[in-house]
């Protein structure tokens, strides 16, 4: 049991980020998020390297993240114009 313990602890150490890591992290993924973005930002009339650009980046990738990451599904049920629907 002891040993199980152990085990699951440093497991769980292993998966703890230092700040740096983080850091680093968030990096690549602002650098994602301009080679994806970026190009329909300045498509859209904003100008490379701008507020206004980096705002529709953050935007963009803020719009795709909120339809993509929980995926919903609605179910509805009643009669002759009375219905009840929910959305999970």
């Amino acid at each position: 049991m002891r040993t199980l313990l152990c085990l699951a602890t440093a497991l769980l150490l292993a998966g703890c980020a230092t700040p740096a890591e983080r850091a680093a992290q968030v990096q690549r993924e602002v650098e994602e998020m301009i080679v994806v973005y970026g190009p329909g930002c300045e498509r859209l009339g904003f100008a490379n390297g701008t507020d206004d650009w980096r705002n529709c980046i953050l935007r963009l990738s803020a719009r795709d993240a909120a339809y993509t990451r929980y995926p919903t599904t609605t179910s509805c049920f009643g009669h002759r114009g009375f219905y009840q629907c929910t959305t999970f």
